[in-house]
């Protein structure tokens, strides 16, 4: 048995050179006797192709355990070191920006949501009143016509255009206060002024038909709100926003339970002061103009029924209510559909008590 080590194993104890290949001049034959056998070999090649495959195929094997990265004990690794957290830095004022002057922005799912008029004007400083504009106050117009003309005919005529004006103010006062869709709200705001209307239709005494009304209606609002599955603060602005829009759909049945010389007046004064307002003049002009309207409304239309010049006082009296519910409907977060249902109907409907006690004490 030969001293000298076993080609394959000397290769193993010096180290593998990836770019090392068997010399081309070995040409002596391997000795036929058992070679020394090494951990992981049964018995030894007597053809030196076969040990060269051999071997060539365990370096192989050797070179890719030695490419492949080292593992880190399981102790350096176990627990990450505590890293010290720095605080974080002051808030930078940021330069002030100039006011937003297109239309509403484009929608897209990165954030960049829509704006309305008002809540620019409350970037900008401004007031975030806007006004309904001509078309509401022409459609206004319309209805007060519509009123003024049907009183004279008769109340079941005045029923077309007062249902009409109940159903709008119901679905105008919820959309005014945000809530849209409230189905619920709606019918039931609707469904207390034909009830309103059924009761002073039946009865003669018009208040008691009224207050009643409304009553029931204020407990079948707050039994809908109990029913509600919405935290408490959801259900007391539902609670209020329901009984409000009830409330004013309810009062605009006084229009029925008036006189008729004192609806045509009123209505008629009501028309004239919202096309008055619309008009591009200055907010204090405006109104003052507005009224002179409404009073000088009151007095030709007065002159044509039994008031006569005291349709100027009820004139003024029913312009005056029409433009705090024009200025109601101006408010806050408006928008076409609030111009064309809130804006159109709140300044008939906030009219209806005047027209109904200053028509009692006039008449």
């Amino acid at each position: 048995m030969t001293d000298q080590p076993y080609e394959g194993q000397q290769q193993y104890q010096q180290g593998y050179d990836p770019y090392w290949q068997q010399p081309q001049h070995q040409s002596q034959p391997q000795p036929q006797h058992q070679q020394q056998s090494w951990p992981g070999q049964q018995q030894g090649y007597e053809d030196p192709q076969a040990a060269q495959q051999y071997t060539q195929q365990w370096q192989g094997q050797t070179w890719e355990t030695q490419a492949q990265a080292p593992v880190a004990p399981a102790a350096d690794t176990s627990y990450a070191p505590q890293q010290a957290y720095a605080e974080p830095p002051a808030p930078v004022a940021t330069p002030p920006q100039a006011p937003v002057t297109s239309g509403y922005g484009p929608a897209s799912i990165g954030g960049n949501a829509r704006i309305t008029d008002a809540q620019r004007a409350r970037l900008e400083g401004r007031s975030p009143v806007i006004e309904p504009g001509m078309q509401p106050a022409a459609l206004t117009a319309l209805l007060g016509l519509l009123l003024a003309g049907t009183a004279a005919v008769g109340s079941y005529a005045l029923l077309v255009p007062l249902v009409a004006l109940q159903a709008v103010t119901a679905a105008g006062w919820f959309r005014l206060n945000g809530m849209w869709p409230a189905r619920q709200g709606i019918a039931l705001a609707f469904l207390g002024a034909l009830v309103a209307d059924v009761a002073l239709l039946a009865s003669d005494h018009a208040p008691s038909a009224i207050l009643g009304t409304l009553g029931v209606w204020v407990l079948l609002s707050l039994v809908l709100q109990l029913r509600s599955h919405a935290d408490a603060d959801t259900r007391m602005y539902g609670l209020m926003a329901t009984v409000a829009s009830a409330a004013l759909a309810i009062i605009a049945s006084g229009y029925l339970a008036a006189a008729a010389d004192a609806v045509t007046v009123g209505a008629a004064s009501v028309a004239v002061a919202v096309l008055a307002r619309a008009l591009p003049l200055p907010t204090p002009a405006s109104v003052v103009v507005s009224l002179l309207a409404a009073a000088g409304a009151g007095i030709a239309v007065g002159g044509m029924t039994d008031l006569g010049s005291e349709g100027a006082l009820l004139g003024a009296g029913a312009g005056m209510c029409a433009l705090i519910g024009h200025r109601v409907a101006s408010y806050d977060y408006p928008s076409r559909f609030v111009h064309f249902t809130a804006g159109v109907a709140l300044p008939l409907a906030a009219a209806a008590p005047t027209v109904y006690v200053l028509g009692r004490a006039l008449g």
